[in-house]
């Protein structure tokens, strides 16, 4: 694996952890900042969108044809929801385990359908790296909140589709402002949810609004553009597996920013998914050799 697809695979894996920390700092009952996560979610893509704007005219000098899909702009609106609303009830690391083990399921079925033949170190990576995520649901552990953890499995399915379109986009600045574009027309949707829900009225102060800027303009719409770049150079089974370290990068970030304790479980279970991760990249640097 060249350096320069690890570089970019490495920004935009502390790019998706830093998403899960300022999300949860964002709408954590315990915080200072107060914002709902419609509110959330319609700041964070709109201010990725005008980000994505800025960057294109300084580059292009112009606004070209719009890239991306709409399948693209769907899968990555279905995510923004379900990340937000699911965060009010789950803890960073374990959402992002809940994320990415789903993201890692759906890629690799779409992997195994698109006729790719798993080797025998790919399997025990995968199986190493999912016995990690799985520790969280044995009993004795701390059960994660049933609706959040559906909600949190809808974004990985939304998040997984969203990177499968990426191996197809072209240039990878262009298809994710193209992406963001395109979801702006489903921000009406976001007024509609808090009628469903209503014990998540439309709220916000300062605080959360900032957050939510920082989510959408740095984090979310360059870390996106760079992973859209980094999936290039990376096979669909690694493109997966090595967003199972997001879980424990976001673990990390909790604890540090969120105050959340740090339990001997999820360091075991992010030495698992760590170990799993070598042992899927291993192979394609074997079959460059």
């Amino acid at each position: 694996m060249s350096p320069s697809v690890i570089g970019t695979t490495l920004l935009a894996m502390l790019a998706f952890a830093g998403n899960s920390v300022l999300c949860r700092l964002a709408l954590s009952p315990d915080s200072s900042a107060i914002i709902d996560p419609a509110s959330f979610s319609a700041i964070r893509l709109l201010s990725g969108a005008v980000t994505l704007i800025l960057i294109v005219l300084w580059r292009e000098r112009r606004l070209p044809p719009m890239a991306g899909s709409w399948g693209g702009a769907a899968s990555l609106f279905v995510y923004l929801l379900g990340f937000s609303y699911a965060y009010v009830q789950l803890d960073t690391g374990v959402g992002a385990l809940i994320l990415f083990g789903v993201v890692q399921l759906v890629m690799l079925f779409a992997a195994l359908r698109a006729g790719h033949r798993l080797q025998l170190a790919e399997i025990a990576g995968l199986m190493l790296a999912l016995v990690g995520l799985l520790l969280l649901l044995l009993p004795g552990a701390t059960r994660p909140n049933l609706p959040g953890v559906l909600l949190m499995a809808l974004a990985g399915a939304g998040w997984a589709l969203y990177s499968l379109a990426g191996r197809d986009a072209g240039a990878p600045l262009l298809a994710t402002w193209g992406n963001f574009m395109r979801a702006l027309p489903l921000l009406g949707l976001l007024l509609v949810v808090p009628v469903f829900l209503p014990d998540q009225p439309l709220r916000f102060n300062t605080a959360g609004v900032w957050l939510a800027l920082a989510s959408g303009s740095v984090t979310s719409a360059l870390g996106y553009a760079i992973w859209y770049r980094a999936l290039a150079g990376l096979e669909v089974t690694q493109a997966g597996v090595v967003q199972l370290s997001v879980p424990v990068l976001a673990a990390l970030g909790g604890v540090w920013f969120v105050g959340e304790a740090l339990s001997l479980r999820l360091l075991f279970s992010g030495a698992l998914v760590l170990g799993g991760i070598y042992c899927v990249l291993q192979v394609r640097e074997r079959r460059q050799a």
